[in-house]
């Protein structure tokens, strides 16, 4: 687990942009939870960090595609492939993630 950022640097529902041990991850914070994606749709190849947070996950900016944010599952087109979900810990008030560990 790695050091991403403090919980206090996240705000709640808008994406945040993380450079983990060279891999590109988008955090969003959900209340107390936080959600690590790789950050890059599968459909389009740009960051979803660049997108919004909506009810259903996740959304990227060019075509639309909308990602679960805990399972990373495209829940609308044109988007057919998941993107990686990555474990996340968050000690005392700061975030850690494993991008050697994807949870779906």
């Amino acid at each position: 687990m790695i050091r991403v950022c403090a919980l206090s640097e996240l705000d709640d529902r808008k994406p945040f942009a993380a450079d983990v041990d060279g891999t590109d991850v988008v955090l969003v914070r959900n209340g107390e939870r936080v959600h690590a994606l790789a950050d890059l749709c599968s459909h389009a190849a740009v960051s979803l960090s660049e997108g919004e947070v909506s009810r259903k996950g996740i959304e990227c900016w060019l075509h639309g595609s909308c990602f679960d944010l805990e399972t990373g599952a495209p829940s609308s087109p044109p988007a057919s492939e998941p993107v990686d979900v990555y474990a996340v810990d968050i000690r005392d008030g700061d975030v850690f993630v494993d991008v050697t560990v994807t949870t779906n």
